[in-house]
């Protein structure tokens, strides 16, 4: 039975299913997925490998479409959206950061940050990436090409990027996999810090239960059906 969907909800999906691949390869990914989360929550969302919790988040993030169901992100329906406006709507609201970061190599970090800022017509694009920047602990590396950075830098840049355009939603998919444990943990505070200080809704893939704990409420994947949502016992 479908939740009515919550007015407070930063993420409404109901009865959401979504299909990959084309004739007797085509796969059932999500399978009937309902899941609200409010504004201002951080969700883990944990998972064995294939049980479809990173293409939730893509769905979430209006980078996959669902083939049914309804998908309604910081107020706006993702499925009667078309590509273009789609694009725009997801520059404005949603805020991503990858495993493998996702950089633009020919550009500067500043200018890797100020992308989205400039797409959405900021006449301050710089000023306000040279800030996140250092919101970050990269005040020093403004000019500095990917190359030239550290794997933990990079995330740093990335992350930086996602919070720049001030979005309401943040989604990391396995921010930490290509970063030694050190290092991610220093990442994971900074996105941590970033959620509660601006008050984002967090949706956070993960592999690593204790990260997942982090989080106010942990939901489980399985098959591509949600198996459990709980509240984290660390949170």
């Amino acid at each position: 039975m479908n939740q009515p969907l919550a007015p407070s909800a930063a993420i409404a999906l109901q009865g959401l299913n979504l299909s990959l691949g084309r004739g007797a390869a085509r796969v059932h990914i999500l399978k009937d997925i309902d899941l609200h989360i409010g504004q201002g929550e951080a969700v883990g969302l944990i998972g064995p490998s294939g049980s479809g919790k990173s293409t939730l988040l893509m769905v979430m993030a209006g980078l996959e479409r669902a083939d049914s169901g309804s998908v309604r992100v910081a107020g706006g329906d993702l499925l009667k959206l078309k590509e273009d406006a789609l694009a725009r709507f997801r520059g404005r609201n949603v805020g991503i950061v990858f495993q493998s970061f996702h950089l633009i190599p020919t550009m500067t970090a500043i200018e890797n940050v100020a992308v989205p800022l400039e797409l959405s017509g900021d006449t301050r694009a710089f000023d306000r990436a040279a800030m996140e920047l250092a919101s970050v602990g990269l005040a020093e590396r403004l000019n500095h090409y990917p190359a030239q950075l550290s794997g933990g830098e990079q995330q740093r840049v990335a992350l930086a990027r996602a919070l720049a355009p001030d979005p309401a939603i943040l989604i990391a998919d396995e921010p930490t996999g290509n970063l030694d444990e050190a290092t991610g943990k220093q990442i994971i505070d900074l996105l941590f810090a970033g959620q509660k200080e601006r008050g984002k809704t967090l949706v956070l893939v993960t592999h690593d239960p204790a990260l997942a704990a982090r989080c106010g409420r942990v939901v489980r994947i399985r098959s591509g059906r949600i198996e459990e949502s709980r509240e984290a016992v660390n949170a």
